[in-house]
């Protein structure tokens, strides 16, 4: 059911850092549907065959906005032919345009980039007497996340640094899809240890796993 929100052509959003925080179950749902023509945002392009990375290597994505690709040399090698296009934003940035994109913001004021390829075509502010760019806000059709626990009303507990952009992602969603290594019930989850808040989540599903030692051959 929660594969039936992802199809062809849409913008997805994604959690995860080098394919650590990235849904791996999701991910194969989504490779097994054969989906294409995807528009992915997210810190990076994973390796290979790990993450968000087997989408790109596959070309079943058009389009990503990314922090970096470097991790992945297929990604490289398709954005040099010109069949995925790439478009980068500083880390900071990209988090902090996620952010705006859950947030409901218009936008964010920056001045990395001034003067560079980063600055092109992007509108320009004087803030107290200083220079900014407008960075526009992200946000997706489908957000996918992955959690170490979730609770069944969505709410989400994280493990340690994978963690990293998934809570900011999990905002920035029409639908966000939730990948969980455990669901429980209600009031099982320590409250303090709760990041992303149940109201964000429209659909749970428990994680397979990933074998890592496989990814890595």
């Amino acid at each position: 059911q929660a594969l039936e929100q992802l199809q062809d052509g849409m913008t997805i959003m994604f959690g995860g850092f080098g394919g650590v925080g990235s849904p791996p179950t999701l991910i194969d749902g989504m490779i097994e549907k054969k989906l294409k023509d995807l528009t992915l945002i997210g810190n990076d392009t994973g390796f290979p065959q790990i993450g968000i990375g087997k989408l790109v290597s596959q070309g079943r994505v058009k389009k990503i906005i990314a922090s970096h690709i470097g991790s992945n040399p297929i990604a490289g090698k398709l954005m040099n032919e010109g069949a995925l296009e790439v478009e980068f934003s500083p880390q900071g940035t990209l988090a902090e345009r996620i952010r705006a994109g859950g947030a409901g913001l218009g936008g964010i004021l920056s001045d990395i980039g001034i003067g560079s390829m980063i600055d092109r075509g992007k509108q320009k502010v004087i803030v107290g007497g200083k220079e900014y760019l407008i960075e526009t806000p992200l946000q997706a059709d489908v957000a996918i996340v992955h959690a170490k626990k979730a609770d069944t009303y969505g709410n989400l507990v994280y493990d340690k640094s994978a963690r990293n952009t998934n809570p900011l992602v999990a905002t920035a969603g029409k639908i966000t899809i939730a990948e969980a290594e455990e669901i429980v019930e209600p009031g099982e989850l320590d409250p303090e240890c709760i990041i992303t808040p149940g109201i964000y989540v429209d659909y749970i599903v428990e994680s397979k796993g990933v074998d890592w030692k496989w990814a890595w051959e």
